[in-house]
């Protein structure tokens, strides 16, 4: 017979606390994600960074060093990524909705921002949180260019409507045909709006 678990409210207490502490003293985000850009390491961990992206390092902004200069830490305005711009010929880009700041940053350039995302020219419709904003690639779009850079015609996508059949099927109809007597002109293929 197995023996009945104690209750043990101190310890249960403890490790309530134990959890608390850790998650208090848990690295905030610009320490965790600060660079020192004269050795390229990381102060926290001291990882260096990969050679490639020491030019974006020097050269291109964080999402919240572009936002911290803004009013209203830029809600409404449109930003993108460098590699989205290399990557693809559709518009790929965030609006931005919702920031909170991490006041506690040195030039308040870290915290979380949320957003519309449009990728490929398709908007998404729920509000997300702004992913890998600590990355070096963010631009951000000047006013005057907004509408010009959101312009985009889909190209129409072809739909396929007919198939043929896997290799073991199509046998077994075209042997069911030479069963019945029927002449075999054509390829048994699938009809997709029928299906």
């Amino acid at each position: 017979m197995a023996r009945k678990k104690l209750h043990r409210p101190i310890a249960a207490m403890a490790k309530k606390i134990r959890e608390y502490r850790a998650l208090k003293d848990r690295p905030r985000d610009s320490e965790r994600f600060a660079v020192d850009y004269e050795t390229m390491r990381r102060p926290l961990t001291q990882k260096r960074l990969p050679v490639r992206a020491w030019e974006d390092l020097r050269n291109e902004n964080r999402l919240f060093a572009l936002l911290c200069r803004l009013p209203r830490f830029g809600v409404g305005r449109i930003v993108t990524r460098k590699s989205w711009l290399w990557a693809h010929d559709e518009p790929c880009y965030w609006v931005i909705t919702k920031v909170k700041a991490d006041y506690m940053a040195e030039n308040v350039d870290h915290g979380k921002a949320w957003g519309y995302l449009t990728f490929r020219g398709k908007t998404e419709e729920e509000v997300r949180k702004i992913d890998k904003a600590m990355y070096h690639d963010w631009r951000m779009v000047p006013k005057h260019e907004e509408e010009a850079f959101k312009k985009f015609t889909p190209v129409r996508e072809e739909t396929v409507r007919f198939l043929p059949y896997p290799p073991l099927l199509r046998a077994m109809i075209l042997a069911q045909w030479q069963k019945e007597g029927k002449p075999i002109m054509e390829e048994p293929i699938i009809d997709l709006e029928k299906v």
